[in-house]
């Protein structure tokens, strides 16, 4: 039956541990989201070589499980290349790598929606590449496609009990360390999904308040 006192004793623990998870989500969507746009520059490039190694790299990423690549670098990666990365830096890297190829084609379709007349606007003006980036097509391409990158970033939140495999020590592994401890799993576990509700249900809410001030479907 459920224990309010155990309750009451777990939750600081659990509060701890969500902490380390929304950490884990900022920094693996951080990482996401430079590299989602760096592919997505990268596959429209006119350098053949550059295309294909890009599409090869997110065609690769998309068709591999995100536990199997978090295991590669905190497990594989330290036998095969002698490098040795924490758990927390393990698991921002595997999140972010694998939502940047997701990223990467949102920031595809908010670039290509620039009209085409923008572009031949900046190359009559005699823009360098990197200005007609930062001042014309980023602030158009972005603000779109901000909604559909929040619900990526709360996909990656409720992605990180993943890392409890890798023995970081988020939101998951510290209820299965409280159930190891105590044999008591109704609290621990029913916690754990109260806390992730409370964190993504308010932002899914934010998200779809953002869909409808940039009159978005939200299916996009």
């Amino acid at each position: 039956m459920w224990d309010w006192q155990y309750v009451f004793e777990i939750l600081p623990e659990l509060v701890r541990a969500l902490k380390m998870t929304v950490s884990a989500t900022l920094c693996g969507f951080a990482v996401a989201c430079v590299g989602g746009l760096l592919l997505a520059a990268a596959v429209r490039s006119r350098y053949m070589f550059l295309r294909l190694a890009a599409k090869a790299v997110i065609g690769f990423i998309r068709n591999t499980p995100l536990l199997v690549q978090v295991f590669f670098l905190y497990y594989s990666l330290p036998v095969l290349a002698d490098i040795k990365i924490s758990a927390f830096a393990a698991g921002i890297i595997g999140l972010g790598l694998h939502y940047s190829t997701y990223l990467s084609e949102v920031y595809r379709s908010g670039i290509e929606a620039v009209p085409k007349g923008q572009w031949e606007a900046a190359t009559a003006l005699n823009f360098s590449k990197w200005r007609t980036w930062r001042n014309i097509v980023l602030p158009q391409a972005l603000p779109p496609i901000i909604p559909v990158m929040g619900n990526y970033l709360i996909v990656m939140f409720k992605e990180t009990p993943i890392l409890s495999a890798i023995t970081l020590v988020e939101l998951l592994l510290t209820a299965k360390n409280l159930v190891s401890d105590t044999y008591r799993v109704f609290e621990p576990y029913t916690l754990v999904g109260i806390l992730f509700l409370a964190i993504s249900y308010p932002a899914s809410l934010l998200v779809q308040r953002l869909e409808k001030r940039m009159n978005l479907p939200r299916g996009l």
